[in-house]
């Protein structure tokens, strides 16, 4: 599932976002709080730089080393009692987890940690055979019952607010299992409250449980998962048999590795000093958690992205969700609009590596940014991904020019070009346009073709005096070399 069903391309799903100002409340006063208490917590570490760079260091290294790195995890997981999974794509990997499910009887399952899940479209294919996924995380969790689509990686409701939530709650949860209760508030304690009982009877009752993983220990084939309400440990431990679908990217070397990113994650993510639940598994215990374990090394697009030379740091991405809420863009127009489980600027260049450039969902991502860089300050692997961005655009107006189909904004660029060429064919252009100010400043829409170049933004109005003028004027020369 690269796209969201039924989301329209980036441009159009923005328009509809910019109009809802609930929506904006919602995420201004989300991620305002999130940058906050973020800030303070990174301003703990006088060696954060270092530490960032640390990490980077070590995913760059791990990424180069990738297939040697991935034969000892499996060997490792295997050497533990745990079994073993190759999946190219969301096709396969599916496949592969529902004759799991199947060979156990299952009717339904619990989910923890499901961001390659919901990747691969897991729920809808285990729903089209029967078979009913319940999401245990609280966020997840709301926005299943309200069938809906996760926006944020560390919160995926951030677009709904608590009186939401509560609606949500009575009006959906006895459909499905344990009713709200009647005088349920919109109280934070009260939704949790409802949330852990309404859950409690899925955990007990599931044979399977599948989740996803934060990272994977090559040397002893340990996975791992980091999370705030335990509701994760409930998941990996109660049922007789846990798969996991972890893309290939999530691996580190070793645990002396692991300690790094077990120090840069949740400052950037929940801006907390240390996560309050982190559990780790490998392979089978005798008596002890699922009695069978399996893992499914997902690809899915990573090769090619690791083919990518400039790309592949996205790879890095541990998915804090930091560059999320720095993002003007993002704070704007929320994650739905970027069409994908991964939104925000990590989503704008990881989609086009995972699946190229050919579905029009991707093709406008590159463009859905700034280029202000805040991103790339806050990101705890340092990915530049104001430069991808670039080069995305890059590749995307290369595309264009092999096409002999009509296009705007080239023929835009090439008058541009032909302007700029020639100095006095500037100045006698900005002449002309101060001339006309009287008459172009009162224009509002452009016509078409470039009628969407005003949809958004007002047309300056040219100024009375161009620089060269000025310059001249109060310079008594025409030079601009001193």
């Amino acid at each position: 599932m690269s796209t969201f069903m039924g989301m329209p391309a980036f441009p159009e799903a923005a328009k509809h976002a910019l109009a809802d100002t609930q929506l904006r409340r919602n995420l201004a006063h989300a991620t305002s709080t999130i940058r906050a208490k973020r800030e303070q917590a990174i301003g703990e570490l006088p060696d954060w730089p270092e530490l960032r760079q640390a990490a980077a260091a070590i995913k760059d290294h791990t990424l180069r080393h990738l297939d040697t790195y991935l034969e000892q995890f499996e060997g490792a997981v295997q050497q533990a009692g745990g079994h073993v999974h190759w999946a190219r794509d969301d096709t396969e990997a599916c496949r592969i987890v529902l004759d799991l499910v199947r060979a156990h009887q299952a009717d339904d399952v619990v989910k923890v940690k499901s961001m390659a899940t919901q990747e691969i479209g897991l729920n809808e294919a285990l729903g089209a055979a029967g078979v009913a996924a319940w999401e245990t995380d609280l966020a997840e969790l709301i926005v299943q019952l309200g069938d809906d689509a996760p926006s944020h990686f560390l919160v995926p409701a951030i677009h709904r607010n608590r009186t939401e939530i509560k609606e949500i709650f009575q009006r959906e949860m006895a459909a499905v299992g344990r009713p709200a209760p009647a005088d349920l508030t919109d109280e934070p304690r009260r939704l949790a409250e409802a949330a852990r009982l309404h859950l409690r009877e899925k955990f007990l009752r599931a044979k399977v449980g599948i989740s996803g993983a934060n990272f994977a220990v090559a040397d002893t084939g340990t996975l791992v998962v980091v999370e705030s309400e335990g509701n994760g440990r409930m998941c990996l431990t109660l049922p007789e048999v846990l798969i996991s679908v972890v893309g290939i990217e999530k691996l580190v070397p070793s645990w002396t590795d692991l300690e790094t990113f077990l120090q840069v994650l949740p400052r950037s993510s929940t801006a907390e000093r240390m996560n309050p639940y982190t559990s780790t598994w490998s392979g089978v215990t005798p008596g002890d958690g699922p009695q069978e374990v399996h893992v499914v090394l997902l690809d899915n697009g990573r090769s090619r992205a690791l083919a990518d030379t400039v790309g592949r740091q996205a790879l890095r991405c541990i998915r804090c969700s930091a560059c999320l809420n720095v993002c003007p863009v993002y704070e704007r127009v929320g994650g739905h609009a970027y069409g994908s489980v991964y939104p925000g600027p990590i989503g704008a260049i990881l989609n086009p590596l995972l699946h190229g450039t050919t579905d029009p969902h991707d093709a406008a991502l590159p463009y859905a940014s700034t280029l202000c860089g805040a991103c790339y300050e806050v990101c705890p692997v340092a990915i530049d991904i104001p430069s991808v961005l670039v080069e995305q655009r890059a590749a995307a107006v290369d595309t264009k020019r092999q096409s002999r189909k009509p296009d705007p904004e080239r023929a835009a660029m090439r008058a541009a070009a032909w302007l700029f060429a020639e100095p006095n064919r500037l100045a006698r252009a900005e002449r002309a346009a101060s001339a006309t100010r009287a008459v172009t400043g009162r224009i509002r829409r452009l016509p078409r073709p470039i009628a969407g170049w005003t949809d958004s933004r007002d047309i300056p109005s040219p100024p009375r005096e161009s620089f060269r003028a000025w310059w001249r004027r109060t310079r008594g020369s025409d030079s601009t070399h001193g």
